[in-house]
């Protein structure tokens, strides 16, 4: 071999085309795999308390919940993705999916979606059609079906409302998006009056997008800003119990009540804020959970005011003082006989889930302008790095109330809409899980990204009903999802965009 030759052959890299596939390695992978399954969830699924004495039942149903069974499954999966790993294929997908990027991406001007949004719009109808299809040939349940329908049109519109609109420049959404509004707003009657939208699923849909709201809310707290908040759920408590007791010592309505509790909020957000201006990260997430035991515990014990663990009655929504009883108040005919239409309970949930939509379409657009206002950067300037940012002249005083002003705000408007829908509140509707549940929809969604946000919370409530055969295992399937995610996305489900500003071209 020449000097040449030895040069490229220790500078140049060696290149396979056909990888060795180790099968024996696989195998004991995948068995491994399989083996720690069965260990872990095996007792969990399989294990039966028969009074003072434990039973084991091998295929203890349903089976996709079997622990015994998961192992199987868990060994097989694994022993293919194994063996693929190895494959030519394999390695270039591997080395696609593992590159390594910052946690904001800038906005890509080639973006298919947003330049072409008739392949959107087709799937997305083509979508709709084969879900309809299913509903009305009974493979699945129609109000499930048609429930779905409605949320692919809120997928659109909330992408519609999302994508910035420049001015003086022709944007197609900008008039897609307000023909989407009036769809969303119309086809819930509609379908309810065909009758393949039944109440029990308007209600479903309305306890979305409560949810939907307060991650919006908690967005801002910890996607934008970076404060890690784990008592967010003491606005929307806030909320809830401003209308019920409201009602009940003031004689305040659902109207005055969506008005007032917000301020209420946005104050106990600033109450909260300025002991924590100076904590960061575990200290300030001890306080705030802290802090949301607090108004927990205080609506538990203050039993003469809040009615305690027996909790309060929180009264339904009007419409112009028409109330959407049986029977209405004196002076006041009920909706269905202003109307002069039959008496039906689908009335007051279509109108609480309307009302809500067109709150989390108002509250998306302006999440999405303050995002791109000078305190939306703020924010993102003090996530990044609070002492850079204070170098830049940021008061960091206003930049932190202003994020928990604005996320307390929109979780006091989801708790006035809570209590409407529940009709009833108590302590219990506002523990610490619930705090994880709306922090999980953030980091599931992606923080900092709002579609990916409304797709995390409309999953994580929507799932267990339509799952309604494993709901035991509801908890389970739920830390399985959670660990799935962290090792695939962990920047979530879509990963928040910066947007690109460029220079004009000059006059």
């Amino acid at each position: 071999m020449t000097t040449l030759e030895s040069t490229q052959t220790l500078d140049t890299p060696q290149r396979f085309d056909t990888p060795r596939i180790d099968v024996m390695h696989s195998i004991k992978d995948a068995l491994i795999a399989g083996v720690l399954t069965m260990v872990v969830l095996g007792p969990i699924t399989n294990l039966v308390l028969d009074q003072y004495e434990f039973g084991f039942e091998l295929l203890r149903t349903p089976l996709l919940v079997n622990g015994i069974m998961l192992g199987v499954v868990v060994a097989i999966g694994r022993l293919v993705f194994s063996l693929f790993s190895q494959t030519k294929i394999g390695l270039n997908l591997l080395n696609v999916v593992g590159r390594k990027s910052g946690k904001v991406q800038t906005e890509n001007k080639g973006f298919t979606l947003k330049n072409k949004p008739g392949a959107l719009l087709g799937l997305s109808a083509l979508l709709c059609a084969v879900l309809a299809a299913l509903g009305l040939t009974g493979v699945m349940h129609v109000g499930a079906a048609f429930a779905l329908v409605l949320l692919v049109v809120f997928m659109l519109l909330s992408y519609g409302v999302s994508i910035p609109k420049t001015p003086g420049k022709f944007n197609i959404w900008r008039h897609l998006t307000p023909l989407l509004f009036v769809a969303g707003f119309i086809l819930p009657i509609l379908l309810n009056q065909l009758g393949v939208l039944p109440r029990v699923w308007v209600s479903n849909l309305t306890l979305a997008l409560i949810y939907v709201l307060l991650g919006l809310g908690l967005n801002i707290v910890v996607g934008l800003a970076g404060l890690l908040d784990l008592g967010f759920v003491a606005f929307y408590a806030v909320g809830a119990y401003f209308l019920a007791l409201g009602a009940q010592y003031l004689d305040i309505g659902f109207w005055t009540a969506l008005l007032c509790a917000p301020l209420l909020a946005a104050i106990c957000g600033a109450i909260l804020g300025f002991p924590v201006l100076r904590m960061h990260g575990d200290y300030l997430a001890i306080v705030t959970l802290g802090f949301g035991e607090i108004i927990r515990l205080v609506l538990t014990n203050w039993i003469d005011f809040t009615g305690g663990p027996n909790g309060a009655s929180a009264p339904a929504p009007t419409l112009f003082g028409l109330a959407f009883s049986r029977r209405g108040s004196e002076g006041n005919p009920p909706f269905h006989e202003f109307f002069n239409i039959s008496y039906s309970r689908d009335y007051e949930a279509l109108f609480i889930y309307l009302t809500l939509f067109v709150v989390v379409v108002i509250m998306l657009r302006l999440f999405n302008r303050l995002r791109h206002m000078p305190i939306g950067r703020s924010w993102e300037a003090l996530r990044e790095d609070e002492i850079a940012c204070r170098s830049l002249g940021i008061n960091h005083v206003t930049v932190k109330l202003s994020a928990f002003m604005m996320g307390a705000m929109t979780g006091g408007i989801a708790g006035v809409f809570f209590a409407s829908y529940q009709g009833f509140i108590n302590p219990s509707s506002f523990n610490f899980f619930e705090s994880v549940l709306i922090l999980c929809i953030v980091v599931l969604g992606g923080m900092g990204s709002t579609l990916g946000i409304i797709i995390a919370a409309l999953a994580l409530t929507l799932l267990p009903e339509l799952m309604r055969d494993f709901a035991d295992y509801r908890v389970l399937m739920f830390g399985v999802l959670m660990i799935i995610m962290m090792i695939w996305r962990p920047h979530g489900l879509i990963r928040p965009k910066r947007p690109v500003f460029s220079r004009g071209k000059p006059s």
